[in-house]
Order: structure tokens, then C-alpha cells, then sequence
């Protein structure tokens, strides 16, 4: 069964002056539901990440200003938008979602978090949205409890998963692979293992030529025993930062070509949604909703 992590704090609203984008993870699981791709049995409310836990991964001094709204203003600046007890909740049960999504994916193969894939976001700061690094400490977490020994991270938003490279960079239990704009943020990249940086104008063809060129030379020379994939929706041509030329339908493709991949390999798979900031919400949500569609046709059916 396709499990799905949502809670209604997912799509929580910014103060007036600071909207981001939060509508799409309010309307991904109804429209699943309303199609009838999913029922309300595949969906399931994460709880709070215990601190124990972010602290594999996070500074002591990170977390306590976070739960004690002690940012600084350049802090918050750096984040994107203000501190509030609610926005640390907010991530502190997206971070749980993606952990709880990783003991289903070693039951049924793969599972997805509506939200996360908070990948700017280092162990001692926050940047881009991003104030704890969801599959990081899911890694952490699973290393931690011998579920994993070699786990892999691929990174297919538009942005490069800077906090996520500069986590492991000398970790090597956990391969980072991030195919990214080369002229995209964050304008200074820290290294992954793999880096695919690709121009402006990147269109689907030559973005799946790449990473069928890649994956799965990848996963035999890994050989990993899980698999993180956030499947950003911000290398679509609608996307306002994205600056690549993939479609809907090679946004799809992709989806599809990683979730074979892994499935030829055996290879459990947690999935957290990333980024999407096309004009038309309408689109952000189809684009996401093809990778539940994806994965539920490719796992089970």
C-alpha cells in the first residue's frame, strides 16, 4: 500500500506580508482523494519529531533557537520568512513524516511525504525555507538504528541540496547526488558527491538523456540500500526560478525513469515533493500529483 504523510500544519499560512507558496500541499492529497488514486487509508498524520533525534543531524544551539524563537533578524533573512512557534512545528512534523515514510518504504517499497525535502538547510542554520533538513536526519536516523548501511540521496529539484551535501560531505555512508541549474540558487554550491549542473534552457530531452546516462550506473557503483528522492517540480518551463525547458509530461518521465530504476534494484524509497513555483498553482499540483500517480501505478499495480 502507498502510504502518504499529510498534516493540515503542512499548508499553515505565513504572516500577512510573508506568503509562500504553501496552498499545493493542502491541495495534492485532495485532488489524489478526489480521483481516487489514493483513499483516506493511504494517508497518514506524522507527529513531532523527537529532539533526540533532529540532534543526529542538527546543532544543539540550531534547535534551541528554533524552539525558542531566538532567530536573529538576519537569520530569519536567510530563512525567508519570520520565526514563529508554529512554523517550528510545522517542520518538526514535516521531519517526522519523511522518518515515518522511511520504516513504510522498507515495508512496501516506497512511500511520500506531501511536504519536505528541506534540503538548504545546514545542521547549524537554515536558508531558502528550508530550517531543518527532513531527509538528512531521516538518514541519520536510519544509520543510526542499523535500518541502512549505504543510503542514497537523489536530488532532482531545480535547486542544488546545499545543506544536504554539506551534512555528509564526509559521510560515507550516504552518497549525495544532486542535477541541478548551474545558474540557479544557491549561488554558491557546496559539493555533493555527484553534481550534475545543467545551463539554462535545459529541455527534456537532454534532461533525461543525462540522468538515464547516470542513475543507474550510479546505483550499481553505490549500491545503496535506500534511496531518498526529492522530486522537485521546478524544473518545469512554467517555473518562475527554475530557468530549465522540461514539461509536465518529462517532469513525468522523470518520475517514472527513477522509480523503475529503484525498483529494478530493490531499493526502498522515501519521496518528499521539493519545489514548485510555477504562476499557475494548478500546474505545481498536477506536476506533484504525477509522481503519487507514478509511484502508485509502478509499486502497486
Amino acid at each position: 500500500m502507498l502510504k502518504i504523510a499529510y498534516h493540515p500544519i503542512y499548508a499553515h499560512p505565513l504572516p500577512e506580508g510573508h506568503r509562500f507558496p504553501m496552498l499545493k500541499y493542502e491541495l495534492i492529497p485532495g485532488q489524489l482523494l478526489h480521483e481516487e488514486t489514493i483513499t483516506t487509508e493511504n494517508v497518514f498524520a506524522p507527529g513531532i519529531c523527537p529532539n533526540q533525534i533532529i540532534l543526529l543531524t542538527h546543532e544543539k544551539e540550531w534547535l534551541d533557537k528554533l524552539q525558542q524563537q531566538t532567530l536573529s533578524a538576519q537569520e530569519q533573512r536567510r530563512i525567508g520568512f519570520p520565526q514563529s512557534p508554529a512554523l517550528t512545528q510545522r517542520e518538526l512534523i514535516i521531519t517526522q513524516g519523511t522518518i515515518d515514510c522511511c520504516h513504510y518504504a522498507l515495508q512496501y517499497g516506497v512511500a511520500m511525504n506531501v511536504a519536505g525535502g528541506t534540503h538548504h538547510a545546514f545542521a547549524n542554520r537554515g536558508e531558502g525555507f528550508c530550517m531543518l533538513n527532513d531527509m538528512a536526519v531521516a538518514a541519520n536516523y536510519l544509520l543510526h538504528n542499523k535500518l541502512a548501511a549505504k543510503i542514497i540521496i537523489i536530488d532532482l529539484d531545480v535547486h542544488q541540496g546545499n545543506g544536504t551535501a554539506k551534512i555528509f560531505e564526509n559521510d560515507n555512508r550516504v552518497f549525495t547526488f544532486s542535477m541541478h541549474g548551474g545558474h540557479n540558487y544557491p549561488f554558491h554550491k557546496e559539493k555533493s558527491d555527484l553534481d550534475i549542473p545543467l545551463p539554462d534552457g535545459t529541455d527534456e530531452t537532454d534532461y533525461l538523456d543525462i540522468l538515464k546516462n547516470t542513475l543507474p550506473e550510479l546505483l550499481k557503483t553505490v549500491q545503496p540500500d535506500f534511496a531518498f528522492y526529492l522530486s522537485g517540480a521546478d524544473i518545469l518551463n512554467t517555473d518562475r526560478y527554475g530557468k530549465l525547458n522540461v514539461t509536465l509530461q518529462g517532469c513525468k518521465q522523470r518520475d517514472a525513469f527513477v522509480f523503475n530504476a529503484l525498483k529494478q534494484q530493490q531499493i526502498p524509497c522515501t519521496v518528499a515533493m521539493g519545489g514548485g513555483y510555477s504562476a499557475d498553482v494548478k500546474i505545481i499540483v498536477d506536476a506533484h500529483c504525477n509522481t503519487f500517480r507514478v509511484a502508485q501505478e509502478i509499486f502497486f499495480e
